[in-house]
């Protein structure tokens, strides 16, 4: 597995031409508003906020220059993540397609149901697959092309956490990442006890991964990816599979994290708080809008399904 950590200095997003807003097509058509190589391979990418990691607009590191991000009025514009006729085949067969949209709003949200293209699409987002045809700009950068950029934009965490842990012991796992982004062993070490400490989790340093519970090593990945805040966090239904309470406390986590998010599931209980929801069906965004008016909509079409027998479907 190889695992890409580049410090860098990405392009100001402000000199990037904003996109106008696509008219809205009905619910089936496109979406008006938009919204490592594999994460434990390339990019366990680490904005924190509250646990008490400094901002990525802060100085980058222990010890380390201070990020320029002051030109053309960075500090004030959007972060945006759009995407241009997005569309992904595989052997021919269309997965996604025709996806366009833009968003700056901090937590989005996409719900759709098993095989709708949502983990797809989680890794368009995050650089670790390349489009078949489209665009994917995220704060400005296409982070498939540009890895330096992505490293610094996005990270990335998946269903299953085995997928994404590679070290046998806690610490170990939290700062490779950040060795990778080029700090130093003593540097990384002092960032690793600090995001320890933020999340009251200083006596997990030794710990042994094989030794802890499916939720805890959710949290060990997360952990190691705030750790190098990112400027985005993509969830690609990192609650699969876990207990209410469980659920409830990493949620808790990433609120306190204050991370911009784009959250992806079929849960629609799971996306309540986002800003902006985008419904995925079939490879394409059939509706937009707030959860408020959006989850009532999805939850009754995802009912009336369970009435059919398309499960006996096979894929053509």
């Amino acid at each position: 597995m190889l695992f890409w950590r580049i410090p860098a200095l990405a392009p100001c997003p402000a000199a990037e031409n904003p996109w106008p807003r696509p008219v809205q097509g009905g619910k089936q058509g496109h979406c008006s508003a938009l919204p490592r190589w594999p994460i434990a391979f390339a990019a366990k990418t680490g904005t924190s906020g509250a646990i008490g990691l400094a901002p990525a607009c802060t100085p980058a590191g222990e010890g380390g220059q201070k990020r320029r991000l002051r030109l053309h009025g960075c500090e004030t514009a959007p972060f945006t993540i759009r995407l241009d006729d997005l569309g992904y085949e595989v052997a021919g067969r269309p997965v996604l397609a025709g996806i366009t949209l833009q968003s700056s709003a901090r937590r989005i949200g996409v719900v759709g149901r098993n095989g709708s293209g949502k983990s797809t699409l989680a890794r368009l987002l995050a650089g670790l697959i390349a489009p078949t045809s489209g665009q994917v700009r995220i704060g400005g950068h296409d982070v498939f092309r540009d890895r330096r950029a992505a490293l610094e934009t996005v990270g990335i965490l998946f269903q299953n956490p085995e997928h994404q842990i590679i070290f046998p012991r806690v610490a170990e796992e939290i700062a490779f990442g950040l060795r990778q982004q080029g700090l130093d062993k003593a540097q990384a070490a002092a960032r690793v006890e600090a995001v320890l400490r933020s999340f009251d989790k200083p006596h997990w340093k030794d710990a042994p991964i094989s030794a802890l519970s499916q939720g805890q090593k959710h949290l060990v990945c997360m952990m190691a990816v705030l750790a190098m805040r990112p400027q985005l966090l993509i969830l690609d239904e990192p609650y699969a599979g876990l207990d209410i309470p469980t659920r409830r406390q990493l949620a808790r986590y990433l609120h306190r994290a204050g991370t911009r998010l784009l959250h992806i599931s079929h849960e629609p209980s799971d996306l309540e708080t986002c800003d902006e929801l985008f419904w995925l069906d079939r490879g394409r965004i059939v509706a937009q809008g707030a959860p408020a008016l959006l989850l009532p909509d999805f939850t009754a079409e995802m009912i009336r399904l369970g009435e059919l027998d398309d499960i006996a479907d096979l894929a053509g």
